[in-house]
Parts: C-alpha cells; structure tokens; sequence
C-alpha cells in the first residue's frame, strides 16, 4: 500500500441522476494509466454526502473492478457517529478499500475538542478492517483538527496518514514536525500543493488531478526531485484551473473541465446545480492556456 504521490479524488459521473458505473470504471481505467499513485472514490469531489450507503457500496465496488493492485484505492467512509462511521469504513473494506476516509464528524461543532477527535478516530482504527486516514477539511465541515490531535491519533498502529484540506501551511508543516516519519501526510488543496510538499507532505489527493493527472504528477515529480524553480514555475501554472474545479466552481467546475478533457463527468447530482456557460468559457480558457484540450 502506497500512500506517496497523486491522488484524484474522483468524481462520481450520474445519469438521470443515478449513478453510472460504466462510467466510472471507464474514467478510472484511463487514471490508472497515468502515473497517479491511486485514487479516492467517495470524498467530498465525489459527492459522497448525496450518496446512500448501497449507492456508495456500489461506486466503490465498482471502482474496485479497474484499480489495479499495484496502486491504492481510498474510499471515503465518514460518518457522523462513530457507531454509524464504524460501518462504513466495514462497508467500504468489503467494496475493496485498501484505506479509508474519515472525515471529521461536524454537526454538534462546538463540542469538537481535540479530546473528541481522538476518541473517535481512534474507536473507529481500532474497529476497521483496514487502515484509516482522518480527514480534515475546514470548507465543508466547519470544524478543525489541530496538529496536536494528529499527532497523537499517528501513534495508532491503524491509523496511517491524515489528508489536511485546511491549505494551513503552519498547521501541515507541524502535522508532518510531529509525526513519525512513515505517517503519510496527504494535502487536499492543489494550489498549495508544491509548498505543502516543502514543508513534509508526501502527496495530494487534489481535484485538479482528475482534470490533469500527468501535470499534476509532474509537479509532484519536481517538487520531490528537488528541482524547486521548475517546480514553483509548474505550480503557479496549474493553480488557475486548480481553483476553479474546486473552490471557485466546485463540483460543477470540476465535472465540466473533465468533460472537456475527455472523461465521463456529467452532471452534478442535485440539489447542486449544473456548471453555467459563463464558468464552460473560463474553464476552457484556462485547458486551453494549459495545452491540454484535445489531448483525450
């Protein structure tokens, strides 16, 4: 199990608003070509709160069938409970997963301590069939899990990694300070990607890989190579686009530049509502600045 380079944290393609799984093992056949290190189906790029749990069973499944061995398949398996968090990450290890998404529970938002986070995390390793990754990811969830909450849970035989979409370069530079040094450090935020690798994360699980997975594992290459200028020069390439299918135009975003490079996106599952003509033209302005329209 690799948890060191790339991931696409990938889109979930639907069709009359179900699912459609040819399509996502056709879009995951051709990641799997790449030099990604492997993918996460269910996270937040996959629309996972829209989900049920048989529906998110099948996604992954199904995503199973065109992952090969050699490359890591996460699946996202949060929860608001740790007893209902307890099943999913089983769910999701009986669909194929080799680790496991957990993301934050939220709701009950002032009562989430650092004492909390640890309880919980640690109920959740010590019940799953494989290995956990916590998720930290202060945009949706309203809540954030400090260093000293992870540096803590990295002492967990089944706890591996942590993935930080908080862009927090102090708080990631401390999570990779103060944990041991097989504990993989996963950013979720690609326009801050080659400065988190600087500071000791050893990988990204970014949405702008499902869009540019050879450009993003370039930048990745560059950064890890020590080839800084090239690196920096890369980065600020990619983060136009890299903005705009996930903070700027969110899921929508992300779905239309993927059609136009020539996977299955689709729509958005509603209620999220589709990408506009207006943010079609920006994001094909900024693939075309790129180079990579036409290239599927």
């Amino acid at each position: 199990m690799n948890l060191r380079g790339i991931f696409p944290p990938i889109a979930t393609p639907f069709k009359d608003d179900e699912i459609d799984l040819a399509a996502m093992k056709s879009n995951v056949a051709r990641w799997m070509k790449t030099g990604l290190a492997g993918l996460l189906v269910l996270g937040s790029n996959g629309e996972a709160p829209l989900l049920d749990a048989d529906e998110s069973f099948r996604a992954a499944a199904a995503a199973r069938e065109a992952v090969p061995s050699a490359k890591t398949m996460i699946v996202g398996a949060g929860e608001e409970s740790t007893h209902a968090t307890v099943g999913a990450v089983k769910r999701a290890a009986e669909a194929g997963a080799d680790v496991v998404l957990v993301r934050t529970p939220a709701y009950f938002k002032s009562q989430m301590t650092t004492e909390l986070f640890v309880r919980h995390f640690t109920a959740v390793a010590d019940a799953s069939p494989v290995p956990v990754l916590p998720y930290n990811v202060p945009t949706f969830t309203g809540v954030n899990m400090a260093a000293d909450a992870v540096a803590r849970l990295a002492l967990h035989p089944n706890i591996v990694g942590v993935k930080d979409s908080s862009a927090n370069l102090t708080q990631i530079a401390d999570i990779a300070a103060t944990t041991p040094a097989d504990f993989a450090v996963l950013v979720g935020s690609a326009p801050t990607l080659y400065p988190s690798l600087v500071v000791g994360a050893v990988g990204g699980i970014v949405g702008a890989a499902c869009v540019i997975p050879d450009l993003m594992v370039q930048l990745y290459d560059l950064a890890m190579a020590g080839r800084h200028a090239e690196a920096l020069a890369l980065q600020r390439k990619i983060t136009p686009i890299a903005k705009s299918v996930t903070t700027t135009y969110g899921v929508a975003g992300l779905k239309a530049a993927m059609e136009m490079v020539g996977y299955a996106g689709g729509l958005p599952r509603r209620p999220l509502a589709p990408a506009t003509p207006q943010m079609v033209e920006a994001i094909r302005g900024q693939l075309e600045a790129l180079g990579v329209l036409g290239a599927a």
